[in-house]
């Protein structure tokens, strides 16, 4: 029955010829675009997003510095949801893990010699359950209709996404109005797929490549407290044949330790999102409570 909902938000309103190449000013189905982008037109199909890249320093004063390599998953699903004003929408649901590597071996770290404070620090994964989305929906409450800002050019469709991100940070105080130390970064996400592919009703997923940036302050398992300075992830990547395509670096971890990785979660996920912040919190706060 999805399956059949979805094919007529497919083919949208204009006939049998937009049947044959889907539009962006149809607003049905730009939002059928936009699950061929970041998982399926199918409901609850597992789509595995694979990358892999590099973490730099930045310090005034002083040379940027090559700290990490990364790579990283996210798997995801699709599911249809539906508003009586809205109309017929969609929610992704997904995890994702991120693991730092020896730039110069390639392996996983569990432990690091911090450059500025000459402490070992632990290591603390990127292991986020869940990172969900809020639904989108063909039209807005105000009834404005969705659009999907792509630039299609020379047979590409690109997606440039940047994230400004500013608010309270979970491992600060209750006084941060007054004292700082909010999380303040930025996130850029920018997707290239094949615009034929997008295009093609008869496709579910447009086999996006994507490139992620993001600029922040430091980790907190590098307990850097208030010193000067920021990172810069920096990496690339597209969706991968599932789990077994992914490199066996990232394999070899979700085997040993986040098995749950393997699939995504339920497409009725009400679960608040979860960070790096705030899973070091719980982290931290497990520990104090174990002594």
């Amino acid at each position: 029955m999805r399956l059949l909902v979805i094919a007529a938000m497919l083919a949208g309103v204009g006939g049998a010829a937009d049947a044959q190449r889907l539009r962006l000013d149809n607003p049905d189905q730009a939002v059928a675009m936009f699950r061929k982008i970041q998982c399926s037109t199918r409901d609850n199909e597992p789509i595995v997003f694979h990358w892999s890249g590099r973490v730099w320093s930045r310090v005034q004063g002083e040379p940027d510095r090559h700290l990490w390599n990364v790579e990283g998953m996210n798997i995801r699903q699709c599911v249809t949801v539906t508003d009586p004003v809205r109309g017929m929408g969609v929610r992704m649901v997904s995890r994702e893990l991120m693991f730092y590597l020896d730039p110069k071996t390639g392996t996983v770290l569990d432990e690091w010699t911090n450059p500025w404070t000459g402490k070992v620090n632990r290591i603390f994964h990127v292991a986020n359950d869940p990172v969900n989305q809020r639904p989108i929906f063909p039209r807005g409450a105000d009834g404005t209709p969705y659009r999907l800002p792509l630039r299609v050019e020379d047979g590409r469709a690109f997606w440039n996404i940047e994230v400004p991100l500013f608010y309270e940070n979970p491992l600060g105080g209750d006084f941060q109005a007054y004292a700082g130390n909010h999380y303040h970064a930025m996130e850029i996400f920018n997707f290239v797929v094949d615009a034929n592919a997008l295009m093609d009703p008869k496709r579910r997923n447009a086999k996006a490549a994507v490139s992620w940036v993001r600029i922040s302050g430091w980790m907190p398992f590098m307990e850097m407290g208030s010193r000067p300075g920021s990172l810069v992830f920096n990496a690339t990547g597209q969706v991968v044949a599932g789990i077994a395509a992914l490199p066996k670096v990232v394999q070899d971890q979700i085997a040993r330790r986040y098995p749950e990785y393997r699939v995504p979660p339920p497409g009725d996920d009400s679960r608040p999102n979860a960070t790096t912040w705030t899973e070091f919190r719980r982290f931290i706060e497990a520990e104090r409570r174990a002594k």
